[in-house]
C-alpha cells in the first residue's frame, strides 16, 4: 500500500477539511512510505480487528426479549427513539412464514398458531418453520444469489451445465440440516482436498465454478480463458466469504482497503492447481447401465435420422454444388485431388473448402417443396419427442479437480494476462495474517489451506460476514449496509457491538445458522410493527436504528410461489433437475444457436413439474423468465448481496395480464368454489382471504367483496385476480 493511499484513506475516514489534508500530506512526506503503510494496516479497519466478545447491554425498560433487543434498545435510546408496538398475530404469522420458507402460511398453519393462546405459541411456530424442508430452499435462494449460481455458463453460447443442479440441491440440504457454516465453507472451497471420497463435499466444490464462464467456439486464447477462470474463483471467495472487493486489486493496489496487487494474485494462486470439471460420482454398474439404455435410445432414433438424411441429401447436394462452383480455383483444385494424393498444402486447402461448401439448414429448407417440408417437420418433431426420453447421464459433480502440474502464478501488470511480472506463491492477507495455517509447498492442498484459514475462529471476517448476511436476510437491512463489502467504502456498522455479538455467538454455537436465525426471530425487534410513525420517521427515515420492522416487496420467486400456494397448485417436492416451463415466443427467440432453432427449449413433459417452486426452474443467464425478471431477479453475472426493489409498469402488467397469474387466479377461484360448495358468498369471501392473506376480511372488506361477487358470472375469477394483485399479497408485512 502506498503512502498517498494511506493518506487518502485517513482523510476519507476522518472527513477532514482541506487544511487538515495539507498537514497530513506534509507529515506523510516526513515519515515515508513504509511507516505510512504500517500505519494504514494497523489502524482504522474495524472489520479486520479481532472479534469483540461484547456482553449485551442491560435494558431496564422491560422491552428486550433477548440479548439482540438490548443492543437495539441502546441504539434507539442514544438517538431519542422508541421501538414500535408489536405487530398483530396475523401479520406476524405471514411475516415469519415468508421469511423462513418463502411461502405463505397454509390454512392449517394459520389455524394452529392463531388458536394457540399459550405464551410459547410463537416459539413453537418458529421451531416448526426452522424444521421445514422449505427453510433450506429459502436460504438456498439467498446463497445462490451471492455466489452467482445459474444452470448455464453465460455469454453468447450460454451452454447448459448438465450437472450444475446438484450444487443447488447441496445448498438446500446443507441449510436444512443446519450444517455448521465452517464445514459448509470448507466443503465449497476445498471439499475434494479436505474430504476425499465424500460425494457431497465433491459436489460442494461447484461453488468455485458457480459464476459465469466464457466458453466460445472456434479458436480461443487458452491463457486468457484460464485467467478468466482464476479471476472468477478469487472473486467468489472475496465477495461471498471475505466480504471484500478483492477484484479492485487486480490491476493495482486497492485504493481503499489494505489489499495489495501482489496479495490479490497470491489469492488467485490458491486456485492455480485447480480446474473446473464434471467429476463422475457414479459406480461402474451405473455407468454400464447408462450405456445400455443410451444404445437402446439411439436405436429408436436411428430410423428417424435415416429418414431425415434421405430427405435432405438431394437438397444438400444442390447446395454443395452451387457453393463449390463459387470457390476460388485453388480450393476447387484441391478438392479434385484424391485424399491419399494430396500435398500438405492441398490437404489444408481441401479442409477449408469442405467447410466452405458445407450446407446449413437455412440453405436447404427453402429449396424443398411444401409437402417435403411438412414431412421433414413431422420427422423432426418425432425425433425431439423421443429426445425427451433420453437417459440421464451418469451422475457427476459439477465441481473441480487438481491439475497434475501446477502452473506458476504471476502478478499481471494492469491485470493483463499478457503482461506477466514477478511470480507469486499462495499467501494470506497480511492485515489478518496466516493464523498459524501452513501453506503446502506445491499445488495439492492449496485450497485446503485457504479453507482452513477462512474458517479459523481467529479470522475476523468470515463470521462477521455471515452474521451480517443473516441479519440482513431477516431484518431487511444489514448492520453493514453492503454485505459484500466490509471494507472502507462499505461503511461502518450501525451496531458494531451487536454484529460482534452475533458473530461470536455463531462461533460459540458451533457455527449454527439456525441458532442465529432463531435468536433474531424471537427478538422484540423482529416482531415490531412496520407501521410508519411520522415523528420517528422524520428522525430516522432510513430506519437505521430499527425502530420499526422493514416492510419490503417480495422477490419475484416468492410472489410466484405464493400464487401457486394460494391456488393449491404448488408442487412442494424438493430437489431435482431444473424444470423448463413454457415460455413466450419472443423469449424463445432470444436463445442463441448456430443450429436449427426448433428444439432450443424442450419443455418438461410432466405438467405437475411446471408448478415446482421457482428455485427449481431452469435459470439461464441470457434468457430470463419475464415474470421473475420484472421483479428484479438478479442476472447471475455479478454477485447479488441484496436484491434491488424497483417499481415499474411491467410489474403491474405481469400481475394483471400474464398467463401465469390469470391461470392461478382461475385455479384459486375453483379452489374457493370447491371449499364453499354447500355455502354462499360469505364463505367464498372468507376462504379467499384465508387462502391469499392468511387472515379474515374486515367487515368493510367483507361487505364490499360480497357486493362485488353479485356482479356477474366471472366475478369470483376477477375477485381472485384482484386479491393476487393486492399490495398486501406482494409485500412482506
Amino acid at each position: 500500500m502506498s503512502a498517498p493511499k494511506a493518506i487518502m484513506i485517513a482523510v476519507v475516514r476522518a472527513q477532514a477539511p482541506v487544511c487538515a489534508l495539507l498537514a497530513v500530506l506534509v507529515a506523510a512526506a516526513d515519515v515515508g512510505v513504509a511507516a505510512a503503510e504500517e500505519a494504514a494496516l494497523g489502524q482504522g479497519y474495524w472489520s479486520f480487528q479481532p472479534l469483540q466478545n461484547a456482553a449485551a447491554p442491560i435494558d431496564l425498560s422491560g422491552w428486550s426479549a433477548n440479548p439482540v433487543d438490548s443492543f437495539i434498545r441502546r441504539g434507539l435510546a442514544a438517538n431519542g427513539l422508541e421501538p414500535s408496538r408489536p405487530v398483530d398475530r396475523h401479520r406476524l404469522l405471514r411475516r415469519v412464514c415468508l421469511d423462513l420458507t418463502g411461502l405463505p402460511p397454509s390454512p392449517e398453519q394459520a389455524r394452529a398458531f392463531l388458536e394457540d393462546r399459550s405464551p410459547w405459541a410463537y416459539d413453537r411456530l418458529v421451531d416448526s418453520l426452522l424444521a421445514s424442508p422449505h427453510y433450506g430452499e429459502r436460504w438456498a435462494q439467498k446463497w445462490l444469489d451471492v455466489v452467482r449460481f445459474a444452470d448455464t455458463d453465460g455469454f453468447e453460447r450460454d451452454g447448459y451445465r448438465e450437472h450444475g443442479w446438484r450444487f443447488r440441491d447441496y445448498v438446500v440440504h446443507s441449510f436444512n440440516t443446519d450444517k455448521p457454516f465452517d464445514r459448509f465453507v470448507r466443503e465449497q472451497v476445498a471439499g475434494d482436498e479436505l474430504y476425499p471420497g465424500d460425494r457431497e463435499a465433491l459436489i460442494a466444490t461447484g461453488f468455485n465454478g458457480a459464476g459465469p464462464r466464457h466458453i466460445v467456439g472456434g479458436n480461443q486464447d487458452k491463457d486468457e480463458a484460464r485467467q478468466e477462470v482464476l479471476t472468477e474463483m478469487a472473486l467468489g471467495v472475496g465477495q461471498a466469504l471475505l466480504g471484500l472487493t478483492v477484484q479492485c486489486a487486480r490491476c493495482h493496489d486497492h485504493k481503499f482497503d489494505p489489499i495489495s496487487q501482489r496479495e490479490y494474485y497470491q489469492l488467485e494462486s490458491f486456485f492455480a492447481a485447480t480446474e473446473l470439471k464434471d467429476v463422475l460420482v457414479s459406480s461402474a454398474d451405473e455407468v454400464a447401465a447408462h450405456e445400455r439404455l443410451l444404445k437402446e435410445h439411439e436405436a429408436r432414433l436411428e430410423p428417424i435420422k435415416e429418414a431425415l438424411k434421405a430427405i435432405e441429401e438431394p437438397f444438400q447436394e444442390r447446395v454443395r454444388a452451387r457453393k463449390r462452383s463459387r470457390l476460388n480455383p485453388e480450393h476447387r483444385a484441391a478438392l479434385e485431388v484424391p485424399d491419399e494424393s494430396r500435398s500438405e498444402l492441398q490437404k489444408r486447402l481441401a479442409k477449408e473448402a469442405t467447410a466452405l461448401i458445407k450446407p446449413v439448414w437455412y440453405e436447404i429448407v427453402p429449396l424443398m417443396p411444401d409437402d417435403v417440408k411438412s414431412r421433414r417437420t413431422g420427422l423432426r418433431q418425432r425425433m425431439h419427442a423421443l429426445e425427451l426420453d433420453k437417459p440421464d447421464p451418469p451422475a457427476a459433480a459439477y465441481g473441480v479437480a487438481g491439475l497434475e502440474k501446477t502452473p506458476e502464478t504471476h502478478v499481471l501488470r494492469g491485470g493483463d494476462y499478457r503482461r506477466k511480472a514477478e511470480p507469486v506463491a499462495p499467501g494470506f492477507l497480511r492485515v489478518i495474517g496466516p493464523l498459524g495455517v501452513e501453506l503446502p509447498a506445491d499445488g495439492p492442498g492449496r485450497r485446503a489451506a485457504l479453507a482452513r484459514w477462512l474458517t479459523d475462529p481467529a479470522n475476523p471476517l468470515t463470521a462477521r460476514v455471515i452474521a451480517n448476511r443473516i441479519w440482513e436476510f431477516r431484518m431487511g437491512r444489514g448492520l453493514v449496509a453492503d454485505p459484500n463489502n466490509l471494507g472502507l467504502l462499505g461503511g461502518q456498522p450501525s451496531h458494531p457491538g451487536l454484529l460482534d455479538y452475533l458473530a461470536t455467538r455463531l462461533l460459540a454455537e458451533g457455527w449454527s445458522i439456525k441458532t442465529i436465525d432463531r435468536l433474531i426471530l424471537l427478538s422484540g425487534a423482529y416482531r415490531q410493527s412496520s407501521a410508519i410513525d411520522a415523528e420517528r420517521d422524520a428522525a430516522d427515515p432510513e430506519n437505521l436504528w430499527y425502530w420499526r420492522a422493514n416492510r419490503r416487496r417480495l422477490e419475484g420467486e416468492v410472489i410466484r410461489d405464493s400464487a401457486l400456494a394460494a391456488s393449491d397448485r404448488l408442487n412442494r417436492s424438493v430437489a431435482g433437475k431444473p424444470v423448463r416451463i413454457p415460455i413466450e415466443r419472443e423469449v424463445y427467440d432470444l436463445i442463441f444457436t448456430e443450429a436449427e432453432p426448433d428444439n432450443l427449449w424442450p419443455v418438461t413433459p410432466e405438467r405437475s413439474q411446471h408448478d415446482r417452486r421457482s428455485l427449481y426452474l431452469l435459470n439461464m443467464r441470457t434468457v430470463r423468465l419475464p415474470f421473475l425478471a420484472n421483479f428484479d431477479q438478479p442476472d447471475t453475472m455479478t454477485s447479488c448481496a441484496v436484491r434491488t426493489t424497483s417499481t415499474h409498469a411491467l410489474q403491474s402488467l405481469s400481475l394483471l395480464n400474464s398467463d401465469f397469474i390469470v391461470d392461478q387466479s382461475q385455479a384459486l377461484a375453483e379452489r374457493i368454489r370447491t371449499s364453499c360448495a354447500r355455502e354462499g358468498r360469505r364463505c367464498q369471501v372468507e376462504r379467499a382471504f384465508e387462502f391469499t392473506l392468511a387472515r379474515p376480511p374486515t367487515s368493510e372488506e367483507a361487505a364490499l367483496a360480497r357486493k362485488f361477487l353479485k356482479s356477474g358470472p366471472t366475478a369470483l375469477d376477477d375477485f381472485s385476480l384482484a386479491l393476487l394483485n393486492r399490495n398486501e399479497f406482494v409485500y412482506r408485512p
